[in-house]
């Protein structure tokens, strides 16, 4: 019996979940924000926060833990360059989730996870190739 536990499964094994919440949290890290079902984002949002404070000590082994958890060495090198220090003087409460409400297809409640002191990617700005001119 599953009485008293915290986390949920979601229908999966226990390696797809933590593949799944490594991918949900790079995603996250890469765009800043993203948008997932409701309980999904609760699981990643969870798994961020970890990662935040992993990335707090900044030495070695923080950033090798964060690599063995994210799987992503690109992705834990742009954590503790960018996000970590925009969150260093918070003592907690990194990110957000936001209800945005049903999905059409099979009502599922979705949320937007998004970093609290972060500023989101702007995907209107389009990179100009100046040397066309």
């Amino acid at each position: 019996m599953r009485h008293r536990k915290e986390s949920s499964r979601l229908g999966r094994s226990s390696a797809h979940r933590k593949a799944l919440m490594a991918s949900l949290v790079c995603n996250l890290i890469v765009q800043k924000r993203i948008t997932t079902t409701l309980t999904k984002a609760r699981l990643a949002c969870r798994l961020a926060e970890k990662m935040v404070t992993v990335g707090k000590k900044a030495t070695l082994a923080a950033r090798r833990q964060a690599v063995a958890e994210l799987r992503r060495k690109d992705v834990v090198a742009k954590l503790f360059d960018e996000i970590v220090p925009q969150c260093q003087n918070r003592a907690g409460g990194y990110t957000r989730v936001l209800k945005l409400g049903k999905r059409g297809s099979d009502s599922s409640e979705m949320a937007l996870l998004e970093w609290v002191d972060v500023l989101p990617v702007d995907k209107t700005v389009t990179k100009t190739d100046d040397t066309a001119s």
